[in-house]
């Protein structure tokens, strides 16, 4: 049996991630959701918010699992016995970026896969940084976030949502 490790920084996450998820735990024995903590990166939420977020979307499906990780993705899934990483793809520019990293992490562990997956066609157009920005003025997010997310966003923004 395949377990496969689905990265990302989940910041924050969308009913995309949530889509990928979904079908993935179908496919694969085990999926372990990995949330990326990258120090160079400046995430609106903490590393233990977005862990929080996931294992709550994630908790009614028994073979997925939440982890964080602050090492290369390759050496975790090397490390938890894992032989795929999950690649969510949107759009033919999130294909070059996922396809060039699946390059240099082939190289990384050769014994490790990487396979695409692609979103469902109502979730194209939802991008993290998008939602965030659209929560900054106040936006419904309602419709791209699981609604513990959605308020997490009001909180974090209330001058724009009160």
């Amino acid at each position: 049996m395949v377990k496969a490790v689905f990265p990302g920084s989940f910041d924050p996450p969308t009913f995309g991630h949530l889509n990928i998820i979904e079908r993935a735990r179908t496919v694969f024995e085990e999926v372990l959701v990995v949330v990326a903590v990258n120090r160079t990166k400046n995430s609106n939420f903490s590393a233990e918010e977005r862990v929080g977020f996931m294992e709550e979307l994630v908790s009614g499906w028994p073979n997925v699992s939440v982890h964080s990780c602050d090492t290369l993705v390759v050496e975790f899934a090397r490390a938890h016995n894992c032989r795929v990483l999950l690649r969510g793809v949107r759009s033919v520019q999130d294909f070059s970026f996922e396809f060039e990293l699946s390059v240099m992490n082939k190289g990384l562990g050769p014994e490790i896969e990487t396979f695409f997956m692609p979103t469902d066609p109502r979730y194209f157009v939802l991008r993290s940084s998008a939602i965030k920005e659209l929560a900054t003025f106040g936006g419904d997010v309602r419709a791209m976030v699981p609604p513990v997310v959605a308020k997490a966003l009001e909180r974090f923004f209330p001058e724009k949502n009160s």
